[in-house]
């Protein structure tokens, strides 16, 4: 292929369905950061269950220390007296708590039980509580992503491919690796810490993972996310915009 390069990349008469203006070829360069932010990864911890002894939130907590041995800072939200979705304004007490913790992280750990072969509707009701859009700021656009599950019986992966799922539609960037715990009351002791075993290995790999990713995305994360059809959208909004004003400025 021709590269008669132009800032736009190819030619137009190659591909005419292209708007031109709008059609931006990927740069290498704007991929190197010249001053990358030193500040520890924030990263939220949601857990789907609201059991005395939970063992997605003893999990939850099992990862929360890794992270923090790793070097991040990390919140963990109770989801107990979160409302469901639509039975209370978003401006109740818990709901804002949840959207200033999503607004605050540039990573998530989501750990569900598995319910019925599905995650937990405790689990999907944060989920669906954090918007897509807030404005013109996406709370979840760009942001690493970890999931893991705890099973009461044989290892199943239905919760955490479920929420994989969700990732992709809240736009987060989700990590290949992910961790499914079997019978999950074998695999902690009495003062709820989790025995050494392979499920532990795996969860200390998800979070190192974990923090990997979200080092190598955040400061990109507005680059990685600029996307053809929202600068075509937002041109063709700002061309409607000034042709309103033009209108009624002439009267019209």
């Amino acid at each position: 292929m021709n590269d008669n390069t132009a800032d736009h990349g190819f030619p137009p008469e190659s591909l005419p369905q292209l708007d031109a203006a709008c059609f931006q070829r990927p740069r290498l360069s704007l991929l190197r950061v010249p001053t990358p932010a030193t500040h520890a990864p924030r990263i939220l911890l949601l857990y789907g269950s609201l059991r005395d002894r939970s063992y997605s939130k003893l999990l939850t907590l099992e990862a929360a220390r890794l992270l923090e041995a790793m070097g991040a800072e990390v919140q963990i939200f109770d989801p107990l007296d979160l409302p469901q979705p639509d039975a209370a304004p978003d401006s109740h007490p818990r709901v804002v708590a949840l959207r200033e913790a999503a607004a605050w992280s540039e990573g998530m750990v989501w750990c569900s039980p598995e319910r019925h072969g599905a995650m937990t509707g405790i689990m999907k009701s944060m989920i669906d509580w954090i918007p897509l859009s807030v404005g013109a700021v996406r709370p979840t656009q760009g942001k690493t992503l970890a999931l893991m599950q705890v099973c009461g019986g044989s290892q199943s992966f239905n919760a955490v491919n479920q929420m994989r799922i969700l990732g992709r539609w809240m736009r987060m960037v989700t990590i290949p690796n992910q961790s499914s715990v079997a019978k999950a009351f074998l695999e902690f002791d009495e003062a709820g810490r989790m025995k050494p075993s392979a499920y532990y290995d795996r969860v200390v790999d998800v979070m190192e993972e974990l923090v990997k990713f979200t080092w190598l995305t955040r400061d990109l994360s507005p680059y990685l996310v600029n996307r053809y059809s929202e600068r075509k959208e937002s041109a063709e909004a700002l061309t409607l915009r000034v042709n309103q004003k033009s209108m009624h400025a002439n009267g019209a």
